[in-house]
């Protein structure tokens, strides 16, 4: 009996024993992370993100300003491109004003009976008029020049004459490339430079001197646009009754008149070349006037008119 009870106590142990499951080491997969974080990884997490925010950042901000400088292209562009249509028109309406006004010049001189206005000069004023050799500049060195001088550098339709001429024009020169002649404003412009109204005496004789007989001519003409632009504002401050009046239109028709017939003097007091036996009576006249000697001025005018005649 003591035998067949070990017996039984064996094979029960043995099948509880076969039933437990056999415990498995513990692979590294297993392994339960730890709750606690390095402070260096911490530090090391943060730096990353930061570093990833600031270039964020900049990438948005050289975004935004290549799209500023691209708008600001298109709007130069844009604003280019309307200039140089403004001009175009501008250039227009100013040729289109000039000949309406030459147009209305001639007719008024024409029924002045006035002499009609000289031709223009077409070899200057034609598109097709090809400098010469010692007046031309390169194309590269002309659209330089146009570029500095903040212009556009090329007109739609333009030929590299017309770029010449629009340079030259904005550059104050000629068509040979010199500087022009001031021209001073008044009632006939002239490039005589004014004298102040306290040195326009002329003296009693014509001088010898060149230096003297040159200010002797801006004298002259000074008075001259003196007298005219006094004429002027005369005129204009008449009564509107006055005006329509045939006294007064007549008035104005004498003014008008004598500003015209002066011109050819003022030409040829610019160029230096008035005859002498015109000169000296010019100075006597007008040194009566200024001396308020108007009979002696008549005087001096009758006898230059009948010496002339």
């Amino acid at each position: 009996m003591a035998d067949n009870a070990m017996d039984f106590a064996s094979l029960m142990s043995a099948q509880i024993a076969k039933a437990k499951p056999t415990a498995k080491p513990e692979t590294p997969q297993e392994v339960k992370p730890s709750k606690y974080i390095k402070r260096a990884d911490v530090e090391a997490q943060r730096q990353a993100d930061y570093a990833a925010e600031q270039k964020a950042i900049e990438d948005a901000r050289i975004a935004r300003l290549d799209k500023k400088r691209k708008f600001e292209e298109d709007e130069a562009e844009k604003n280019r491109a309307r200039e140089e249509k403004r001009k175009r028109l501008a250039e227009e309406s100013r040729r289109l004003r000039e000949e309406e006004e030459e147009r209305e010049e001639r007719i008024r001189r024409k029924r002045l009976g006035l002499p009609d206005l000289p031709p223009k000069e077409k070899a200057i004023e034609s598109g097709d008029a090809t400098p010469t050799l010692e007046n031309d500049i390169a194309d590269e060195e002309l659209v330089q020049k146009l570029r500095e001088m903040n212009e556009p550098t090329r007109l739609f339709g333009e030929t590299h004459n017309g770029r010449l001429r629009r340079y030259r024009k904005l550059a104050g020169l000629d068509a040979t490339g010199k500087p022009k002649a001031i021209m001073y404003p008044g009632p006939i412009p002239t490039t005589l430079q004014p004298v102040p109204e306290a040195d326009m005496k002329v003296p009693d004789a014509v001088p010898k001197d060149t230096d003297a007989r040159s200010f002797l001519y801006r004298q002259l003409a000074s008075y001259f646009t003196l007298v005219l632009s006094e004429w002027q504002v005369s005129l204009s401050l008449r009564d509107e009754a006055v005006k329509t009046s045939s006294s007064g239109k007549a008035a104005y028709s004498a003014m008008v008149q004598a500003r015209d017939s002066m011109v050819p003097l003022y030409r040829k007091l610019e160029k230096g070349d008035v005859e002498a036996g015109i000169l000296g009576p010019i100075v006597e006249i007008v040194r009566a006037c200024q001396e308020r000697r108007y009979v002696d001025a008549n005087d001096a005018y009758l006898r230059l008119s009948i010496g002339k005649a």
